[in-house]
């Protein structure tokens, strides 16, 4: 009799790894193709996430967003760009103020340039909120990393904007080690889904 009961929950907690395995796999599986998404609508913004500079100039990573965001609003694609990312310790420059460096050495006016900041991607659309509130704007491209895409989406929407997905094509991430952003991504995605993207990013700076 005493088995009974050990028994029960043995397959109860079998179950629920198997399901989870199985979750795990379908968001692993959104987030690789939301990554291969590109959307052919106008928006009313371009919002480009942040990532690393180096004294002051872009990293590659961050040139090749900057890059394809351009490339949006050359096409008319929308009239304004959003940039976003704050600092580390011992930078003189943000992500942000070096993205519009680089935007507006490039032709962009500094009126079609909205800053925010932030360390993760939903402090970038935390930060960059009230500028595009200011200006009415519910519609965003947005522009990061294939692997980073569904996740900046679902923080978008999340704060009351609709995204359009725009990945990076040819990204300065690849190579043999690129299966770890993607690991890391599923992992985050299918978390935020349960617990919501803001208590994900509270737990990422604990």
């Amino acid at each position: 009799m005493i088995f009974g009961p050990i028994k029960f929950v043995f397959r109860v907690v079998g179950l629920l790894l198997v399901l989870s395995v199985l979750y795990f796999c379908v968001t692993f599986v959104q987030v690789w193709l939301t990554g291969r998404e590109h959307t052919t609508k106008d928006a009313q913004a371009i919002l480009v996430f942040g990532t690393a500079e180096l004294n002051c100039r872009p990293s590659q990573e961050l040139t090749d967003r900057l890059h394809h965001a351009f490339a949006l609003y050359q096409d008319g694609r929308a009239p304004f760009i959003a940039v976003t990312g704050g600092s580390q310790k011992g930078d003189v420059c943000t992500e942000a103020g070096v993205s519009a460096s680089y935007l507006e050495a490039r032709g962009v006016p500094k009126t079609a340039i909205l800053l925010g900041r932030g360390d993760d991607t939903w402090q970038n659309v935390a930060t960059v909120l009230p500028a595009l509130r200011r200006h009415h704007i519910t519609t965003v491209i947005t522009v990061t990393d294939p692997f980073h895409e569904d996740r900046a989406m679902a923080t978008a929407s999340s704060q009351g904007l609709t995204p359009y997905p725009s990945p990076v094509s040819n990204s300065a991430v690849r190579g043999p080690g690129l299966w770890r952003y993607y690991l890391k991504e599923t992992l985050e995605v299918g978390v935020a889904r349960v617990t919501g993207y803001h208590l994900l990013s509270q737990w990422l700076h604990v």
